[in-house]
């Protein structure tokens, strides 16, 4: 009967046992499929959070794709507008030798040299053998021909372009033979670099300036 007694305690010893650590698994478990749920909660928070700064993100975007659009329009109506600008500018450049050297060179030669100007022209033209020839002004002055290039900017290839003209003037223009050839280029500025290049031909130098044409490299280059 004893012998009994003790299986039955040591039976229900592991019965209570079993149930203990049926318990705490269960427990473990539990917890576990709670900290699961909570981490699912938490995850569509954060995807429905996710899924708002999106939405805001994207109307952002539509916005900033409006305004770029509407940047796009008036960048090609400032385009539209530049190109008339620089076409009108390129126009009344393209007047210069006519609307100021021409009209202010008289009174340049005359204050710096004390010569009296005779004979302006503009832009004369002449073709001989099929080859024609054009100077922008040619002004008479004493024993002088002022042969004046005139170019909005001076660039360096001018240079020789006028020298091949300078070097054809009699040949095309035979009235002036008895004068004395004064080649002059004319610009609004000059660079260092062409202002010395011209110097070192002897040519003459002018530019508009507070005397609305003045000879700039006067005291380096003297009349033939």
């Amino acid at each position: 009967m004893m012998e009994v007694k003790e299986r039955v305690s040591r039976l229900e010893e592991a019965i209570e046992e079993f149930v203990k650590s049926v318990g705490i698994e269960f427990n473990k478990l539990y917890n576990s499929q709670m900290r699961t749920e909570a981490e699912l909660r938490a995850f569509k928070e954060e995807m429905r959070a996710f899924k708002d700064e999106m939405k805001v993100f994207k109307d952002e975007m539509k916005v900033f794709k409006d305004e770029m659009n509407a940047f796009k329009d008036e960048m090609k109506d400032f385009k539209d507008e530049m190109n008339k600008k620089w076409g009108d500018l390129a126009r009344k450049l393209g007047t210069v030798a006519e609307d100021i050297v021409a009209p202010g060179i008289p009174y340049a030669i005359k204050k710096t040299f004390n010569l009296d100007v005779t004979e302006v022209s503009v832009r004369r033209r002449k073709r001989i053998d099929g080859e024609e020839r054009e100077y922008d002004v040619i002004a008479v002055a004493g024993e002088y021909v002022f042969l004046i290039d005139v170019k909005s900017t001076y660039r360096k290839g001018y240079l020789d372009e006028f020298e091949e003209l300078k070097g054809d003037f009699f040949k095309y223009f035979r009235e002036y033979k008895s004068l004395r050839i004064v080649p002059v280029i004319a610009s609004f500025s000059f660079s260092e670099e062409i202002l010395k290049a011209a110097t070192k031909r002897g040519w003459l130098a002018v530019q508009l300036g507070g005397d609305y044409l003045e000879f700039i490299n006067k005291d380096k280059v003297k009349l033939p």
